[in-house]
């Protein structure tokens, strides 16, 4: 059985909330967090679709062979793979390893699971060895479990990927950030064809908290985002996001393939320009 790729395109980006009493130090705040957490953001985008990119070979030896099926590793990036009676692991490799989208990656990401791809969920385990992405130290594990449902957001039996999200990021200056929560990631059009990976079209639910040098915050997306594999950015959806101190909404807007989305906090609205 020909199995599709689920290449993440874009993941979420959890824009944060500053617990400043003071309106322009809240506004400065709220937007430098917000960077911050896109750039965790790209972190996400990129591992996941590493990860599924090597399930997707793994699952379909023939997959690759097409341009449009899987998106290549840099060639600086190696793989290795290991087998036992029941399972599978690709051990990726990267030596300051430039990928298409400009972000550089250094250290090993292990992908693993299990040989037996025919039943009805399969989990996709990732884990980093001394991971750095663009100097961001990444640290902890990730498991994305992959199945085929009818849901409310698409009544005809669609690719499902629910994933839970444990991840520590230290940045070069020091500062450490920590995520956890869960995220699930419908493919609503493209599984029809399972050889193309350009049409995929996915809808994104889910909540996280994200644990700050000045606080947690809470991010629930209200309106599903739409990611688009043709389109480098979340075309639409919306997240509400809750600090301590201040309530914001992430919108990413109407459905065009831009870089552009609105942050809210307490009513003021900032247009805000994602990505690296």
């Amino acid at each position: 059985m020909k199995i599709k790729n689920l290449v993440l395109g874009v993941t979420l980006s959890m824009f944060i909330l500053s617990c400043s009493k003071d309106d322009s130090n809240s506004s400065s705040s709220d937007l430098s967090e917000a960077q911050v957490s896109a750039k965790i953001d790209m972190v996400t985008e990129d591992v996941a679709k590493i990860a599924e990119d090597q399930y997707a070979l793994q699952a379909n030896p023939g997959a690759g062979k097409n341009d449009l099926e899987t998106q290549a590793l840099p060639p600086c990036a190696t793989v290795t793979i290991q087998l036992t009676a029941t399972s599978w692991t690709r051990t990726v490799v990267f030596d300051n390893c430039t990928l298409p989208n400009g972000n550089v990656l250094d250290g090993t990401i292990i992908v693993s699971g299990s040989l037996n791809f025919d039943t009805p969920s399969h989990t996709i385990s990732y884990s980093f060895v001394d991971f750095h992405h663009n100097d961001i130290l990444i640290e902890g594990n990730r498991t994305i479990t992959r199945s085929l449902q009818s849901t409310a957001t698409l009544t005809a039996v669609h690719p499902i990927a629910n994933m839970t999200i444990d991840m520590t990021v230290t940045f070069p200056n020091g500062n450490v950030y920590h995520r956890e929560g869960n995220r699930v990631r419908e493919m609503i059009e493209g599984f029809g064809t399972p050889m193309i990976w350009a049409d995929n079209v996915f809808s994104i639910s889910g909540s996280w908290t994200t644990t700050f040098p000045a606080g947690t915050r809470t991010s629930t997306i209200t309106t599903p985002l739409r990611v688009e594999a043709s389109c480098p950015h979340i075309v639409s959806g919306v997240v509400n996001i809750v600090g301590t101190n201040n309530t914001a909404t992430l919108d990413y807007g109407n459905g065009d393939c831009d870089n552009q989305a609105t942050l809210t906090v307490n009513g003021t609205t900032t247009t805000i320009t994602l990505g690296n």
